[in-house]
């Protein structure tokens, strides 16, 4: 009996649209990775306690080797980090730039909220990709263990100073707005990706309308996030 020749690959099918949209989803998710090890190397320094600093090294590393995972499929695909990285740094410079925290607690807030919304939204464009590459993503967005550290940290200083609690609620709510506004830039400025999330990879995926509700979504499950933290959306 012949073989049977499994279906090709939207990637090896000629498709350059459906190539460009993966290789942007996997060029902004790997910035995304690089930017988190720099931002968690850093905050380990501010950490109080040594044992606070070894986690955060420890999970920085594994954000690095997600990031190399990136870059591997990248080169199978015949692009650079460079090349794929670069048309997002603006937008992630700029989110950061509005968003620099003023303390650990505010710092632990930012990567948790900032990190799980645009963790939300990659993993919603992942359902239009082909196998291989949703795997990947999946991959690379698993939790390091780094939610549940800043659960723990937060609720801790919220049961020292519940003062506190106020204070943190307004820097979310900052933060939720501008991670929003980022993740709907780079929906709408990059041709490609906005194909993948309006019509998927055999255009059966989300339509116009269904872009609303996916920001619905992204939003819904920030308030999710916040009420693990203790405070209010």
């Amino acid at each position: 009996m012949a073989a049977v020749t499994p279906p090709a690959s939207p990637l090896s099918s000629g498709d350059p649209t459906y190539r460009a949209g993966v290789v942007d989803l996997l060029g902004v998710l790997g910035l995304g990775e690089l930017i988190a090890f720099d931002r968690m190397s850093a905050d380990s320094g501010l950490a109080p306690t040594l044992a606070d600093k070894a986690a955060l090294a420890a999970m920085a590393v594994t954000e690095f080797h997600h990031f190399e995972r990136i870059r591997d499929r990248l080169g199978d695909l015949g692009v650079s980090v460079d090349e794929a990285m670069t048309p997002f740094r603006t937008a992630y410079e700029e989110f950061h730039a509005n968003t620099a925290p003023s303390d650990w607690l505010e710092g632990l807030v930012k990567a948790y909220v900032g990190d799980g919304i645009a963790a939300d939204f990659y993993r919603e464009v992942a359902e239009a990709v082909d196998p291989e590459t949703r795997e990947l993503v999946r991959e690379v967005l698993a939790d390091s263990g780094h939610s549940d550290f800043v659960v723990d940290r937060v609720r801790q200083a919220l049961d020292d100073d519940p003062r506190v609690a106020g204070r943190l609620a307004l820097w979310a709510r900052r933060l939720v707005g501008e991670a929003l506004a980022q993740a709907q830039r780079v929906a709408v400025d990059r041709e490609a990706l906005a194909a993948l999330v309006v019509g998927g990879a055999d255009g059966d995926g989300l339509d116009l309308a269904q872009l609303g509700d996916l920001f619905t979504r992204l939003t819904r499950n920030h308030a999710e996030r916040l009420g693990r933290l203790g405070l209010s959306s």
